[in-house]
């Protein structure tokens, strides 16, 4: 997968739109979620399978409801950070085929991270692509330490973190459960003059 920069944004900004340029020869944009995607999002959800739905959200569900869909577009500035793989059009237009989103905790330098790739686009590397835009993001606003609960049969996210970094443990939510987690670098300081 190649990756472009967007000639109107800094490359360095979490909030920035990317193309990419997937193996199979398609184009996505990377870019932060708007609240004109929401029916779109409600929309690709419907095509989902029913394992893809229960490895990201950890039981079944059959749709999402209007107040999630609600919160997911419009995050809160400095406290959630939701980015998506659509295709190259305006959003409210553009099917999305991936979804990331990170969720500070309350009170803490931490957050809990989730990942969503459609079976339309898996395998082309968006998993990364998602994952280092959220630790961006979180490097950017503070946060020190990112975290996820994982099923433990679900092997590509497994894999995918563990390539980038993540340690894993038991979750203290559920023994089919893995918490993995990533520290974070604290912030370079400047020397005091």
């Amino acid at each position: 997968m190649s990756t472009r920069r967007s000639p109107s944004r800094p490359s360095l900004r979490p909030e920035r739109t990317e193309v990419l340029r997937l193996p199979d020869g398609r184009e996505l944009w990377l870019r932060p979620v708007q609240p004109a995607d929401a029916a779109p999002i409600a929309g690709a959800f419907e095509l989902l399978t029913e394992d893809e739905v229960r490895r990201r959200y950890l039981h079944p569900v059959k749709a999402l409801s209007p107040d999630y869909l609600q919160t997911l577009v419009h995050p809160v500035p400095g406290q959630t950070f939701a980015v998506v793989a659509a295709e190259p059009l305006p959003p409210g237009e553009a099917l999305v085929g991936a979804l990331a989103r990170l969720n500070r905790d309350p009170g803490c330098d931490s957050a809990e991270f989730a990942i969503l790739v459609s079976h339309f686009v898996s395998g082309q590397g968006l998993g990364v692509a998602l994952m280092r835009r959220l630790v961006e993001w979180a490097e950017a606003h503070g946060i020190r330490r990112i975290w996820g609960d994982v099923l433990d049969e679900n092997t590509a996210m497994i894999a995918l973190a563990l390539a980038m970094g993540f340690q894993r443990e038991m979750s203290p939510e559920s023994p089919n459960l893995l918490r993995i987690t990533l520290d974070l670098a604290p912030p370079k300081r400047l020397p005091r003059r």
